[in-house]
């Protein structure tokens, strides 16, 4: 026990009035023969002493009491400032001193906080994405720099009707911030042409539903990439051109000195050569030319056993159908086209296996709201690289391929509403798997 604790105070308050009352008594005691009137005016000088003085002891306290409720009360309201003198040296000095402390750290915080915010502020209000967040009741809370000079002309939107200034908007931009979707749209701006991508996301702020917007203008990265684009295909293309158009000039000079030495026998040979390179090269250009004009899909009901039954006169294949009278709605030659190029991709992943080993086959399940095609085999499968740029236009790991038969496979179902997705089997090899909307 502490000597200047609460308990150590209360317990020598408590003896003193103890020895108090037991002197008055033995003083008493020697003029009254009376013990027993002798203790009763001890008890009545005793008890107003001992009340005054238990007064006078929790004064310090009481008043200590009401300014620690005060002080509680503005830490609620959110001053931190207040601190108290701390100059007991019992549990209500420490109490004190904690206080202190407490409100040191909470005004530091505070100052960490407010300096986040700004920044974080500085960060949102300079971003070049526009930032709009929306209450339940459709009134703008937030917005960005951005945002002002996207849609107010740079004016402030806080508190305004959300509605209101999508109506003033340019009529693409107004279709794609109602529509409440993911979407990428072109706006005329200036007599230019821009290009945007429109994100949305439910979020919960203070308890209440808010719907943020992110506009971000994608102009220039787009013509980046574009470039980007025509440069590679314009490379593909002039290696293409010059692996064909070599030889035959080659060819064609060889042939005209053969024939002006008149040694026609060899002129089959290079004419047939010349030929062949001359198809390679139409039907290397045909590939593009389906790639770059591939028409919308013409939906048909078709049988999938049926479908798949055609294209096994063209390449084998083992065929699972989880319910052998599925049918589904595409268009019969685009999907076989698909299907195709990648049962292709399979056979020559697979080559040197047996077709035991390569097990080639091609599996139809019916799932809620979709049909799921696998396409799956028991070649050596991708790496991870192979896997992330195998369904981009003109990306080939074959020596002699264009790139174009999973990228147009991918065109396809996409423009059937599907999916089209690349993974390593578990045991070995790659499952292809194309996921198709049911409809009617």
């Amino acid at each position: 026990m502490r000597p200047f604790s609460l308990e150590g105070k209360l317990a020598a308050l408590l003896v003193a009035a103890a020895a108090t009352g037991i002197s008055i008594f033995v003083l008493l005691s020697r003029w009254w023969q009376s013990a027993w009137l002798a203790a009763g005016l001890a008890a009545l000088l005793v008890v107003p002493l001992a009340l005054f003085a238990a007064r006078a002891a929790a004064a310090p306290l009481g008043g200590l009491l009401r300014v620690l409720g005060g002080s509680v009360a503005s830490f609620r309201d959110g001053d931190f400032s207040v601190s108290l003198a701390a100059d007991r040296r019992d549990e209500l000095g420490d109490l004190v001193r904690s206080h202190n402390e407490l409100g040191r750290v909470l005004r530091e915080e505070r100052q960490h906080l407010f300096q986040r915010e700004l920044l974080l502020d500085t960060v949102v209000q300079n971003s070049p994405t526009a930032l709009l967040l929306i209450d339940a009741r459709e009134h703008i809370v937030y917005s960005n720099l951005a945002a002002r000079a996207l849609l107010n002309g740079g004016q402030r939107m806080n508190g305004l009707d959300f509605a209101a200034i999508v109506a003033e908007s340019p009529p693409e931009l107004a279709a794609a911030l109602a529509s409440r979707q993911d979407r990428l749209f072109s706006v005329t701006l200036d007599n230019d042409e821009e290009t945007f991508h429109l994100s949305q996301r439910e979020v919960r702020l203070h308890g209440r539903e808010h719907r943020l917007l992110q506009v971000k203008r994608l102009t220039r990265e787009l013509s980046r990439q574009e470039v980007q684009t025509w440069k590679k295909v314009i490379r593909v293309i002039s290696h293409e051109l010059n692996n064909s158009l070599a030889p035959i000039a080659s060819l064609a000079h060889s042939g005209n000195e053969l024939l002006r030495r008149s040694r026609h026998a060899r002129l089959e040979q290079v004419f047939a050569t010349i030929e062949e390179r001359a198809r390679h090269l139409e039907s290397f250009i045909r590939g593009y030319a389906r790639f770059a004009k591939l028409p919308q899909p013409q939906l048909q009901r078709v049988e999938w056993a049926a479908l798949l039954a055609t294209l096994q006169h063209q390449v084998a294949f083992q065929v699972d159908l989880h319910q052998p009278d599925l049918r589904g709605q595409v268009d019969p030659a685009q999907m076989e086209q698909a299907l195709l190029n990648v049962l292709k991709n399979s056979h020559d992943a697979c080559a040197g296996l047996s077709m035991e080993q390569a097990d080639i086959r091609v599996r139809v399940i019916p799932l809620p709201g979709c049909t799921r095609i696998e396409i799956l085999d028991r070649g050596p499968g991708m790496s991870e690289a192979v896997l992330q740029h195998a369904l981009i236009p003109f990306y080939s790991t074959k020596r002699n391929g264009t790139g174009l038969g999973l990228a147009l496979t991918r065109e396809i179902v996409e423009a059937h509403g599907g999916r089209l997705s690349l993974q390593n089997r578990r045991d070995g090899g790659l499952c292809v798997a194309v996921q198709l909307p049911l409809r009617g």
